[in-house]
């Protein structure tokens, strides 16, 4: 078995991060205890079925396929069960395995009338309804992944590799019986890399069911481990895994499914040494010719780059559209002059992916310039997001991409100089706040709300960005607002409203309550975001700082406070000494429109647009925003959330997920 470090996320109904290795063996390496599906009462009947049907897996003797499923008591207390063992282990290694999961479920799962979790062999869940013969692959599910990376000029080659053993699994897996669905064999990479894999059904699905599921978790692997030599997809009616090392054991393996293919007859060994040795000197050869080339030629690097998961990441950009962000490319000597080499005097500020640099060009122009780290992985992804993103919006309230740079490790964004910093240095600062009376603040908002517009309707790609926040606010010589910072921006089709996601992104305190607990974004997540920053302008107050007033409530709390006790003046900043009482409190009034807990219920920033410029239209009463501020969930969330920079107070995940560009 693999010894490697793992990370296991389940999604999407919630977001779990753990740390195993093969020592750890015994414990859960999932698992979801499904809280929206209801609880049963201690000592209730439901629970004394619930023990006796799991206590009737694992003794029962007949377990001899690895699947088993079975039902106990009556309506309205039956709990029905399913377990599935990897087809390669014992009836005895079943029986245990399905044992210990079994108990652990009950144990971090005590009153869930629903739950599914699992141990490396097997798999067990529960419900109070039916489970059996019903395909639910499309989740809750579980990713798994090594910690060893392939080698960059092989990502390609592997990949294709992996997905045509996998496609071929699938189909043979889907033909199997009642008894028995999976298969399992091995193939070799262009670069003569053995990778190993085994798919799985449980047998209870059709054979079309069974092909579905596993065509939809197989195209889970640019979330789950796309560069990685080893990986898992695990949902409750299928599962793959693959490896570069073979994880499963021939002796025990059914008969059932077809081997892997037998080794080459004796009198063919010459022949077939020759032919390896053969293409391994062609291979090297043409991998130096490829090395010698690229030294020739900096600008393939990018291409290289593009195509390694072009097909993936940006489903639907063309070659010209690629061709077009190259044209952008600056040379690094003339970034590194300009920069003074980098120098510690010309640095602007760090951050999560990496330093920015101010600097001036030969013609006089200044520029800003993003050092994306050398160690980074998600630097690469948000480098390919933000050039083949930025570089097509034009708006006077977006910040503007100039170019980039890629030489050797050395990845560059330049962008046009916004001399005040952001909007954070003023808004939260003692002192610099004295310079924001409440025209400019106002003047601000507006600015963001009609970028955020542009972003949402008017730009020819629907784009959600997802970290909205005082810090990606930069603010010009004329105080002009400008949105910045695309790495973890979304692309949405035309016509599409919402998207799922695994991966939880943004900064604590902005991220709307449905995207935190689901996984769910769409514009009005964007929309959350501008609710609180608005609220953050007017009062001056962080989102993430201590607490506000004698309660010490948050920032949403101490709003919602103020405003149904008719006292929302006590939110405005109190540096603002003139100001007209009317627009700030309508302001007030359309931040917390758009906090409130429901979606549906927020405007869209067309509407806001529509609301900041005209004083006729009567606005509607908001309802509760959400408070999701509390410790208790501060603490859950933060299991899926990495510190993006040790400098912010506020917390942003390290993390840019893969971007569809889709043409409006």
């Amino acid at each position: 078995m693999a010894s490697s470090t793992s990370l296991f996320f389940l999604c999407p109904l919630a977001i779990h991060f753990l740390v195993l290795t093969a020592q750890s063996q015994p414990e859960m390496v999932y698992k979801d205890c499904l809280p929206d599906k209801g609880n049963y009462s201690i000592n209730s009947t439901y629970q004394a079925n619930l023990k006796q049907l799991l206590t009737s897996i694992y003794t029962n003797t007949e377990i001899n396929n690895g699947f088993y499923n079975f039902s106990h008591g009556q309506d309205p207390d039956v709990v029905k069960s399913i377990a599935l063992c990897r087809p390669d282990i014992t009836p005895q290694a079943c029986r245990d395995c399905i044992k210990n999961a079994s108990d652990s479920l009950l144990v971090l799962c005590p009153t869930s009338k629903e739950a599914i979790g699992g141990q490396d062999d097997c798999m067990v869940r529960y419900s109070y309804r039916d489970i059996f013969r019903l395909n639910e692959g499309r989740g809750p599910y579980f990713f798994v992944h090594s910690k060893n990376n392939v080698p960059e000029p092989n990502i390609s080659g592997f990949n294709q590799s992996r997905m045509t053993l996998l496609d071929s699994l699938r189909d043979r897996a889907a033909a199997g019986d009642s008894r028995y669905k999976f298969d399992y064999n091995q193939t070799l990479d262009p670069n003569f890399q053995t990778i190993y894999a085994l798919v799985q059904c449980t047998p209870d699905l059709t054979e079309s069911e069974c092909r579905d599921c596993l065509h939809f978790a197989s195209g889970l692997i640019p979330e789950c481990c796309e560069f990685n030599t080893g990986g898992r997809v695990i949902t409750p009616s299928c599962n793959f895994r693959y490896e570069t090392d073979r994880f499963y054991s021939l002796e025990n393996m059914p008969s059932a499914q077809s081997p892997p293919p037998p080794p080459p007859p004796p009198g063919k060994s010459r022949i077939v040494i020759i032919v390896i040795v053969t293409v391994a000197v062609s291979t090297i050869v043409a991998i130096c010719v490829f090395i010698f080339l690229r030294a020739r030629n900096k600008k393939k690097e990018f291409k290289r780059i593009e195509a390694m998961n072009k097909k993936e990441e940006f489903n639907g950009i063309v070659d010209s559209e690629i061709e077009d962000a190259e044209s952008l490319q600056f040379d690094f000597g003339t970034v590194r002059t300009a920069t003074n080499d980098f120098s510690e005097e010309n640095k602007l500020g760090q951050g999560g992916f990496g330093a920015v640099y101010k600097g001036e060009l030969p013609n006089g122009q200044h520029i800003a310039v993003k050092r994306l780290s050398k160690e980074s992985k998600q630097g690469q992804l948000e480098f390919k997001n933000e050039v083949l993103l930025v570089a097509k919006l034009q708006h006077k309230n977006l910040v503007r991409l100039l170019g980039f740079c890629l030489e050797r490790k050395e990845r560059l964004l330049i962008y046009e100089f916004v001399p005040n910093s952001s909007l954070d240095h003023f808004i939260f600062d003692p002192t610099k706040r004295t310079h924001l009376d409440w025209e400019r603040r106002y003047k601000i908002i507006v600015g963001i709300a009609r970028g955020l517009l542009y972003l949402h309707e008017d730009s020819r790609l629907r784009i959600i960005h997802r970290d909205l926040k005082a810090s990606n606010v930069l603010l010009d010589e004329e105080m002009n607002p400008k949105i910045s910072d695309f790495g973890m921006a979304r692309l949405f089709e035309v016509d599409q409203t919402q998207e799922e996601t695994s991966r939880i992104v943004g900064t604590f305190g902005y991220m709307a309550p449905e995207y935190i607990h689901h996984g769910r974004f769409s514009v009005k997540s964007d929309v959350f975001s501008f609710g609180v920053l608005v609220l953050e302008i007017a009062s001056g107050q962080k989102i993430s700082g201590a607490g506000i007033g004698e309660e010490e409530e948050n920032l949403l709390t101490y709003s919602w406070k103020n405003w149904n006790e008719g006292t929302a003046l006590n939110l405005i900043d109190p540096t603002m000494r003139v100001a007209p009482r009317s627009e700030m409190m309508r302001s007030i009034h359309i931040g917390l429109l758009c906090v409130q807990e429901h979606e549906a219920n927020r405007p869209t920033m067309a509407q806001v647009v529509t609301l900041l410029g005209s004083y006729s239209i009567t606005l509607p009463v908001p309802s509760k925003p959400a408070f999701f501020m509390h410790s208790a969930l501060r603490t859950e969330a933060s299991l899926s959330t990495n510190e993006r920079s040790n400098e912010d107070v506020q917390q942003s995940r390290n993390e840019v997920s893969t971007s569809e560009l889709y043409p409006r």
